[in-house]
Order: C-alpha cells, then sequence, then structure tokens
C-alpha cells in the first residue's frame, strides 16, 4: 500500500483531558490497573512503554516463527560464530505507540485488547473506530513505524507482543478477549503472530489481508502451540467487496485453515468498499464477529488431526526409509519437504532424522 494512500486511512487524533488518567496510570507501579472507572475516552499517539516479556525474546520469536530445520541451522550458526542473538530486538525507550481507552465503566470482567498492525508507519486510530471501540470496551494499541517497510521478526511481531505486555501490566485485562488485527500487510503480519502466539492472542481480525497458513512464511508452530491455535482460536476476515485480489487471496487462506484443522471461522462482508481500512459499520460487526467463538467439534477435531499426523509418519518414514538405504540427498530432500509443509508439528521427528543424518559418513 502506498503511503499517500495509507495516510488517508489514519484517523484524527484526539487529546481530552481525560488522557491525563491514563498517564497517570502509567507512572504509577507496572502491576497496578487505572483507576476503576475512567468516565472519558482517551487517545495517545505518543506513549512509550517499558516492560518486556520473555514471548518477544530473538530466541523465542525464532523457535516459534521459524521451521525446526530452519531455527535450528540459526543456533548451529551463532555457535560456530561463538556469538548470539540479541535477548530483545526492540529497545522500547526508542519506540512509540498510540493507546485508544474507551470512555465508560471498564468492563466487569476486565478489558479487551485489540493489537493493531498498520501498513503505515504512524501510530494512530482509524477515523471511527472509537465508537466500536467504546461499545465493547476494548482497548486499541498500535506501534509506529510498525508498518509494511518494518522488518516482520525482528519489529512488528515484537511490537505487537510489546504493546500488549504493557498494556496487560497496566490495566485489568480479561484474557480471554485479547486479539490481535491488522490491514493489508499489516493483516498478514496479525495471521502470523495470532498462529505463533495463540497462548496470547484469542482471535485475529483480518482486515483486507491474508495468506494461507502452513506455507512459508505462515509457517506451523510448534505442536503444542498450534493445537491451541486449532482450539480456541477466532479468525475473523473482513475484505472490500470491490478488493477482488485479496478476496481470492482470502479464499485460499480460509481453504488452508480447514485443510489444518482450524474451524472458528468467519467472513464478513464489505460490499462497497475497496482496499482500505474498514469504516464505522462495518468494523462494529467485525468486532461482534470476533467475540462469537464457536469451539470446534471435538470429533471432527480429533479427526482432522488423526489425518494430519498419519500422512506426517507416512512422510517420516519414507525420509527414514532413504536414510537407511544410504541415499543421503533423498533423505535430506523429503525432510526439507517437511519441514516447509509441517514445520513445528514435525520438531521431534525432523530433529532425530537430523541427529541420524549428521552421523552419516561423508
Amino acid at each position: 500500500m502506498r503511503l499517500d494512500m495509507a495516510r488517508r486511512y489514519l484517523a484524527r487524533l484526539r487529546r481530552p483531558i481525560g488522557w491525563l488518567l491514563f498517564a497517570l496510570g502509567l507512572m504509577a507501579s507496572p502491576y497496578q490497573g487505572m483507576a476503576a472507572s475512567t468516565s472519558t475516552s482517551s487517545l495517545r499517539s505518543d506513549v512509550v512503554f517499558d516492560r518486556y516479556t520473555p514471548l518477544s525474546e530473538s530466541l523465542e520469536l525464532a523457535r516459534r516463527l521459524l521451521t525446526p530445520l530452519s531455527f535450528q541451522h540459526v543456533q548451529r550458526s551463532l555457535a560456530t560464530k561463538g556469538q548470539a542473538l540479541r535477548a530483545q530486538p526492540i529497545d522500547l525507550a526508542q519506540e512509540k505507540f498510540a493507546v485508544y481507552v474507551p470512555a465508560g465503566e471498564p468492563p466487569e470482567q476486565g478489558y479487551g485488547v485489540l493489537v493493531f498492525v498498520p501498513p503505515w508507519p504512524e501510530a494512530a486510530l482509524p477515523e471511527g473506530w472509537a465508537g466500536p471501540l467504546d461499545r465493547r470496551g476494548l482497548i486499541y494499541v498500535s506501534a509506529a513505524n510498525s508498518g509494511n517497510d518494518a522488518n516482520v521478526i525482528d519489529r512488528r511481531i515484537p511490537l505487537a507482543l510489546l504493546a500488549y505486555e504493557n498494556i496487560r501490566r497496566r490495566f485489568r485485562i480479561d484474557p480471554a478477549r485479547v486479539y490481535v488485527g491488522g490491514l493489508s500487510g499489516g493483516a498478514r503480519v496479525a495471521l502470523r503472530t495470532a498462529l505463533a502466539y495463540p497462548d496470547v492472542f484469542r482471535g485475529v481480525l483480518l482486515n483486507a489481508g491474508s495468506d494461507p497458513i502452513g506455507e512459508l512464511p505462515d509457517v506451523l508452530p510448534p505442536a503444542e502451540l498450534f493445537a491451541t491455535f486449532q482450539a480456541s482460536s477466532r479468525v475473523v476476515y473482513l475484505t472490500g467487496g470491490r478488493d477482488t485480489a485479496n478476496l481470492q487471496k482470502d479464499l485460499r487462506s480460509r481453504q488452508s485453515l480447514q485443510d489444518w484443522c482450524v474451524f472458528d471461522v468467519q467472513t464478513d462482508a464489505s460490499p462497497w468498499q475497496g482496499h482500505e481500512v474498514a469504516n464505522t459499520a462495518t468494523f462494529a460487526h467485525a468486532l461482534e464477529a470476533l467475540e462469537q467463538r464457536h469451539p470446534a467439534d471435538a470429533g471432527r477435531l480429533a479427526a482432522c488431526r488423526a489425518h494430519i499426523a498419519g500422512a506426517l509418519a507416512s512422510s517420516v518414514a519414507d525420509a527414514e526409509a532413504a536414510l537407511t538405504r544410504g541415499d543421503l540427498a533423498g533423505a535430506r530432500a523429503r525432510m526439507e519437504a517437511i519441514d516447509r509443509g509441517y514445520a513445528g508439528l514435525a520438531a521431534t521427528e525432523l530433529l532425530k532424522l537430523q541427529s541420524k543424518l549428521d552421523r552419516q559418513p561423508r
């Protein structure tokens, strides 16, 4: 998306007196919430955070976002060079965030949170989104310099994680209502984030952007995380009816979710819009859809998982057979195909195969 187009989507920023309450909250202990009530909504686009989480550490990002063999290659390369990954890829002292706190009393169970990944570099709230956020009791947070030109693993995803971590430290949050969303390229990053971090985000809002999962770059995370994504993540697509290219991409993305046993999916219509940020009405409807979870039928999920497990076992057996007969090139090719196709689901099997391959005479 061109920057001049993106700028037209940005909200007109407002700075009401009610923001003072939030500023005071930021100066409190990081484990304390705000005052029990905020009668006036508040938006600020220059917030600086200071709290980190182990989930945004470079090693953890690589573990969740890379395929097992790629992750092993990174570890081996660093060990050979006597180097280590930076503990945290982000220096929060240099970052700014937009934060919108809804008007009115906090929800009884705590605020929900929408972490938004934009395609543009500014930290801002899209125009018309405040009202729907107010009605849902959702705090909105978005990082600056996290647009389509930014690196995904080193910036966009850790910034999203740190945005939530700092909101969590300052407000009483309902962990069942924590979502990540994005627009265009930001939506594609949001899906990748939700896939890798289903223990943080319970749903994802894809506004005019999506990819198929189970393919690069949306590789499947480690098995226990993907099981969580299958069982408890809600995926909502919201693409304009005139955005033909992305409607086609949504079809492929949704099919991939079905193939990988992710069934809690909804498509929302925005018939008169093109490739643009959701308007007030469609955004409100998408938020409603995001919060209406429909857990998968246990039998259907179990049968689908069994089918995948069988296909994976067959592929691993083929690689084992190639190793046994001394076809190292064939074994390596089969392992690479498993690595690309199953990624984290096959981590244990792949590392065992790699260990056997490493012991073969060269």
